[in-house]
């Protein structure tokens, strides 16, 4: 029963690893059986460190998008200028 939950758990991980979803590796992570095969370890850990990977640039991505977007503002920022106060004396 453990090795058929096993590779079921494998098979799901590498599933969320290739198509890159975050909330199920996640999920089986929190969700990880136990491993008693050296080579169930060894597929674990390569799928594991490829989920890693992807953490990883995903974070990069977001830092560079948002380092973009901060240059953006700041180049709108700059293009607009200091607007001329008003002073309104009709009221």
């Amino acid at each position: 029963m453990l090795g058929e939950r096993l590779q079921v758990w494998l098979k799901k991980l590498k599933i969320a690893v290739i198509q890159k979803d975050m909330a199920m590796i996640n999920h089986l992570l929190e969700d990880m059986p136990k491993l008693e095969n050296i080579e169930d370890m060894k597929q674990a850990q390569f799928l594991i460190e490829e989920a890693t990977s992807i953490v990883q640039k995903l974070k990069d991505d977001t830092v560079t998008s948002m380092q973009q977007m901060k240059k953006n503002i700041d180049f709108l920022k700059s293009a607009i200028g200091d607007t001329p106060a008003k002073f309104d004396i009709t009221s």
